[in-house]
């Protein structure tokens, strides 16, 4: 009887092309689908941003009756056109002068008035502070980021974890805890989404400080260990250590 594991040169060789179809096939997938998410993305949030601006421009100036009345075209002659990114470009303007304006003595004078009416209604307060809360940290100009990445012992003794160092403890916290002690606050995120997780506060001498930067840190968290600093793979500081 034939070993069946001994196949005959041309059998071989018809899968060593399929081998190397998938191998092409799979290097290509991972060059492709970084960059077509990326324009898909960008795509859709574009189209998201032309949605909610093109209804409150008049119909007179939207681009395709502009371009059909440049081009003299008749009604039912007319030309359709989808132009997107307009709207984007429009929002970002009048986004410009509000805060512009917002800077300026009488529209800080007029924000006091808007947000002092609304702290009067009781919904609406809450669901308007929350969301100036949000957009003040996440589009605030000021120095909010993260200063170092460390290890922190986590969720017990022997189990370490990546962490972000905040700040120092301060005020009530900072004087309840270990008296003489230096209080850390440390961000430890969840993987794979960092933007959730668990706000610690830790003696400095149980933290140690990475000399990774914070991206590298929130990399190697979000891709569940897999993308390492200085995009060494894991298996060549495996190969290292030994």
């Amino acid at each position: 009887m034939a070993d069946p594991l001994n196949l005959d040169p041309k059998r071989r060789a018809s899968r060593g092309v399929i081998a190397r179809l998938r191998g092409n096939f799979l290097a290509g997938l991972i060059i492709i689908a970084p960059i077509g998410l990326t324009l898909w993305l960008i795509w859709t949030v574009v189209g998201w941003v032309d949605s909610w601006v093109w209804p409150f421009v008049p119909d007179y100036y939207h681009p395709e009756p502009l371009v059909n009345r440049l081009l003299g075209r008749e009604p039912g002659d007319e030309i359709a056109i989808n132009v997107r990114g307009v709207g984007v470009v429009i929002f970002l303007i009048f986004t410009i002068i509000v805060g512009w304006l917002g800077k300026g003595l009488i529209g800080r004078s007029f924000i006091g008035i808007g947000e002092r009416f609304v702290d009067r209604m009781p919904v609406v307060r809450s669901i308007y502070n929350a969301a100036k809360q949000i957009a003040e940290t996440v589009f605030s100009q000021r120095e909010t980021s993260f200063d170092k990445a460390c290890l922190v012992e986590y969720p017990r003794k022997g189990i370490w974890a990546i962490a972000f160092i905040s700040t120092d403890a301060k005020g009530e916290i900072d004087a309840k805890l270990l008296q003489g002690e230096v209080i850390v606050t440390v961000f430890l995120p969840t993987t794979p989404n960092p933007t959730s997780g668990f706000l610690l506060f830790l003696p400095r001498r149980d933290i140690i400080p990475l000399d990774m930067s914070v991206e590298d840190a929130a990399k190697l968290v979000i891709s569940a260990g897999l993308v390492y600093p200085n995009n060494k793979p894991v298996t060549d500081l495996a190969d290292a250590a030994e």
